[in-house]
């Protein structure tokens, strides 16, 4: 091989090495640029009480450790959901120390797939859904959520959670008493095939014309009034919940790598949306004025043209499903609901 020919190839691997390079700065910029300027709400309502900034769809579980300890005042109140949730009851046989019982909580329940949620009692019969470390408590209630978007709570779920109830039972000395398990199974599936019947979730799709720059799209969105919602980008109502939310090629704004979009999905979760008469069309509308400003089209679930005719329509079909939502007990949009329907 000649001085030149080997010349020639190495010129020809620092030419590639150097696009690679080119093309790994700019996805670094553009994801820079991403972070800085996303617009964002000044609050959201969901995450005060929370003590966070982004929004949670999943009930806290104790394998998180924030979840289990707090601080005094950061103390609740709340109640076990019977028609969702299954219970373990744990009584102890003298006062257990928040700060023991939380790490103990955190070595046993580990690994379970349904979000659990817990309710201590004091001694003074005081309710806690996180333990103070210097706090007493006598006895506690584990509840595992029988249902959600993955399915029904099966039996080796039950019976995992069961055996860990009983190591946290057996390290305190207390007694542990809890459902049949085939009555849980048969409740769970109840509630699976009850909420199958009342989902749904509803798209508009924005075909651009070409490949858009990822920023210019961002600027469109907050010009058209769209705000930063935890991972995601959302149309929100006045309680600050999503009515709609917006994908990039797919993805939520934040998992967007590449420099340029050429479709935005508008996503309409009916269970995890405030009731509205007007909750298709007002999608719709955001959608043809993205299309405007951004030059495309609006097209349906099946890549067809969306014509308006059809707005009104739809809405009397998801505003019907809103009832029948509420009238199954979950109220759309609200903390319970987003339990079931994630």
């Amino acid at each position: 091989m000649s001085d030149l020919q080997i010349g020639l190839i190495s010129a020809g691997v620092l030419i590639i090495l150097l696009v690679l390079v080119f093309n790994w700065w700019q996805d670094q910029r553009v994801r820079r640029q991403m972070q800085s300027k996303l617009p964002e709400a000044e609050s959201d309502p969901l995450m005060g009480q929370l003590g966070g900034t982004a929004p949670v769809r999943k009930e806290p579980t104790v394998r998180i450790a924030d979840s289990l300890k707090s601080s005094q005042d950061d103390v609740q109140i709340d109640e076990v959901d019977p028609t969702c949730e299954a219970v373990i009851d744990i009584s102890f046989n003298h006062p257990v120390q928040g700060g023991e019982l939380s790490q103990v909580l955190q070595s046993c329940l580990r690994n379970l797939s349904k979000p659990i949620r817990f309710f201590a009692i004091t001694e003074e019969g005081n309710h806690h859904t996180r333990l103070a470390e210097s706090e007493q408590y006598v006895s506690m209630q584990l509840a595992i959520l029988l249902a959600n978007r993955t399915g029904p709570l099966s039996d080796i779920e039950w019976s995992n959670l069961w055996s860990a109830a009983q190591n946290v039972a057996q390290h305190f000395d207390a007694s542990l008493e809890g459902p049949e398990q085939h009555l849980v199974v048969q409740q769970a599936q109840q509630l699976d095939e009850l909420c199958a019947g009342l989902d749904a979730v509803v798209s508009l799709v924005v075909r651009l014309e070409g490949p858009v720059n990822v920023q210019r799209v961002l600027n469109t969105l907050g010009e058209a009034g769209f705000l930063s919602y935890g991972r995601q980008m959302a149309w929100l109502a006045d309680s600050g919940i999503p009515r709609f939310t917006v994908l990039f090629d797919g993805q939520a704004v934040e998992d967007v790598q590449s420099a340029s979009v050429e479709r935005l999905d508008l996503v309409l979760d009916v269970p995890n949306s405030p009731m509205d008469t007007q909750a298709f069309s007002r999608m719709a509308s955001v959608g043809r004025d993205l299309a405007a400003r951004l030059g495309g089209q609006l097209l349906d679930e099946q890549g067809r043209v969306f014509s308006e005719q059809s707005d009104q329509q739809i809405d009397e079909q998801l505003y019907t499903m809103y009832q029948q939502l509420e009238e199954a007990g979950f109220v759309a949009g609200e903390s319970r609901t987003a339990r079931v329907f994630a």
